[in-house]
């Protein structure tokens, strides 16, 4: 690959529950007269892929258990949205002012199990959205969706923006993956000098949603969508389950 190309699909409506993504992402592509091409991935925010699935939960009808009451008097957040962190969630890792960091059900290390009230439309506030119940299932229906209407399969990702360990800012990573190899590995293979890889193994799939996150951007920009084309990448398939560290090899519990 000597180079790689992103491009924001425009026009994209609000998304709401039941919207048929696969129709908006192509009458989008046609507009910008772009055709599909084999190698192309889709990057998709799981902003837009959870609106379409109808992942709301209303605060107003939430009642907070002790623990939510006691983690908010801890993190100074709503106890009500504390408590729909913890049901998406498996283990508390850090409760301080301002942060509440947990593994996700999934297996996801982040803030807030990836609830969020960012650009969700609500009247009263009191709207929030959660994850995909299988965010590497909706990639796989999303991928069929487009390839039975553009009569192209293309890869598809999920992404979401994540913080990481001991750095400052939040960049895009792949929360769902289908058509592509979401995790490559490369152990084995010589380097130039002819020693053999031992460890490495190459994270395209959050390395792809970081780069189309520079152009759909993480606030009003209204561009939850991206192709990413020049991609020429061999090794077999893998979905962003594969990029989760199994709990036993995780050093930073």
């Amino acid at each position: 690959m000597s180079s790689i190309q992103f491009t924001a699909l425009a026009g994209l409506p609000e998304i709401t529950p039941g919207a048929d993504l696969a129709r908006l992402l192509a009458e989008s592509l046609d507009s910008m007269a772009l055709a599909l091409e084999p190698t192309d991935v889709l990057v998709v925010a799981q902003k837009i892929v959870s609106k379409a699935e109808g992942r709301y939960v209303n605060l107003s009808e939430v009642t907070p258990s002790a623990r939510a009451r006691e983690l908010a008097e801890i993190t100074g957040k709503d106890a009500r949205l504390v408590e729909v962190v913890l049901s998406e969630s498996v283990h508390v890792l850090r409760a301080q002012p301002d942060v509440l960091i947990v593994r996700h059900r999934l297996g996801y290390v982040m803030a807030n199990a990836g609830v969020d009230r960012s650009n969700v439309a609500s009247d009263d506030g009191e709207r929030v959205l959660l994850l995909p119940l299988d965010p590497d299932g909706s990639a796989a229906q999303l991928r069929s969706a487009l390839a039975n209407r553009c009569g192209v399969a293309v890869g598809v990702l999920i992404s979401d923006s994540f913080g990481r360990p001991w750095r400052n800012g939040v960049v895009n990573i792949a929360l769902g993956a289908a058509g592509l190899p979401a995790l490559i590995d490369r152990r084995g293979e010589l380097d130039r000098q002819g020693r053999k890889l031992e460890v490495t193994e190459v994270a395209l799939g959050d390395a792809i949603a970081a780069a189309a996150g520079i152009v759909m951007g993480e606030a009003a920009e209204g561009t939850p969508a991206a192709l990413a084309r020049g991609l020429n990448v061999t090794a077999p398939a893998r979905n962003a389950r594969s990029l989760i560290r199994p709990l036993e090899k995780d050093l930073f519990r």
